[in-house]
């Protein structure tokens, strides 16, 4: 595809990218956009065509090299997108229609809001949209989505004409804590009492260690991958990531992993992996092999928060859903995905069910902040 002289392409993986040039696009804020975090992915064989996730990146060239990409991905169903349209998937193929393969702008397996337009110039950005409209009709596809899209790409989107879907997450807000003390102190009395209950019972017997960079060895992901299978079993009946997917992230960004693990007499019981952004922590995956009380919040919410707290970043990102995190200090903010639907009358049923959608999403946030667990008197 090309324009003057603007060209856009689609390459068979991001490892066909040059990693300095893919991350001058992406930028360093976010590093589940990095060229180590995706090419880990697809070398891992964790996202490939045989999983349903075909990687077929698109990149707009310039004179001067590349200016813009985005992550996308060829999907033959939707799993691992948390985004969910199984729904619109029933209605289109009832209809007649095929909705699978669909065109996929995300990074696999991860609800973690960031850039999707990978570029530092708007017009590259809309270029980009257009050429995934392209792709789109020139291959017959039924649509193409973008999940968890950073809130200031929102308005890209929605100029190119793309629909705006909101959801909600669970963020932990860093409002100059000085240590996780004085965050309790803004929490009501009640809820302050049973975060100290929960922390002190959840680490009886247990040592809690924080590793990070080369202190992370091959034993450690071996007990990892232990916990993530189980967890994995539980929730979506088998695991994502590979095994090597691991040693993979570790071999290429190790310093943008914390390891949080509890040991039972130097024997690791459970684990949260979390990656270190610029101004952000985000919690990914946990996992256990003993069940204790209150453990999975002392791993994945209020260790998240010590560390945070400790490397002065802003927020604490645990993940998608979980109403429960609410009452731990987590906060309801609205996360957002935009979709591209190539049906004119299939796009306009789903614009009708958006915008009611996006009015209780609205209110839902709205109420469950005033449920918080913070102080009335709080400034």
């Amino acid at each position: 595809m090309s324009e003057g002289d603007i060209v856009a392409r689609m390459a068979s993986g991001v490892a066909a990218f040059d990693a300095a040039a893919w991350d001058a696009c992406a930028g360093v804020d976010n590093p589940f956009v990095s060229h180590a975090f995706l090419s880990a992915l697809e070398d891992s064989g964790s996202a490939t065509a045989a999983a349903g996730w075909q990687p077929v990146p698109i990149a707009i060239d310039r004179p001067g090299g590349m200016a813009g990409v985005l992550p996308a991905y060829a999907k033959s169903h939707s799993q691992g997108e948390y985004v969910f349209d199984h729904g619109w998937a029933d209605a289109y193929e009832r209809a007649g229609g095929r909705y699978y393969p669909k065109l996929q702008i995300a990074v696999p397996f991860s609800p973690v809001p960031g850039p999707r337009l990978l570029t530092h110039d708007d017009e590259v950005a809309l270029q980009l949209l257009a050429a995934a409209e392209t792709v789109v009709r020139q291959n017959g596809l039924s649509s193409a989505h973008a999940t968890f899209i950073a809130p200031d790409q929102v308005p890209l989107f929605e100029a190119a004409g793309w629909m705006i879907r909101a959801d909600t997450q669970y963020h932990w807000l860093n409002r100059d804590y000085g240590d996780f003390d004085d965050f309790l102190d803004a929490l009501a009395s009640r809820k302050r009492k049973a975060v100290r209950k929960e922390r002190s019972a959840a680490v009886q017997g247990l040592d809690i260690v924080h590793l990070q960079g080369s202190d992370i060895e091959e034993r450690h992901w071996d007990a990892f991958w232990e916990f993530y299978q189980d967890t994995g079993a539980r929730k979506w009946g088998r695991p994502y990531l590979t095994r090597s997917f691991f040693s993979l992230l570790s071999e290429r960004m190790a310093d943008k992993i914390l390891l949080i693990m509890a040991l039972r007499n130097g024997r690791p019981i459970a684990g949260a992996l979390n990656i270190i952004g610029a101004d952000t922590l985000y919690g990914r995956y946990w996992g256990c092999v003993e069940d204790v009380p209150f453990l999975h919040f002392e791993l994945c919410y209020y260790q998240a928060i010590d560390a945070a707290i400790a490397r002065g970043l802003s927020r604490v990102e645990a993940g998608a859903q979980g109403d429960h995190k609410l009452a731990r200090g987590y906060e309801p903010v609205p996360t957002f995905s935009a979709h591209y639907i190539a049906d004119k009358g299939f796009r306009a049923a789903i614009a009708d069910f958006l915008e009611r959608e996006r009015q209780a999403v609205a209110h839902d946030i709205a109420a469950l902040t005033e449920m918080g667990p913070f102080r009335r008197d709080r400034a």
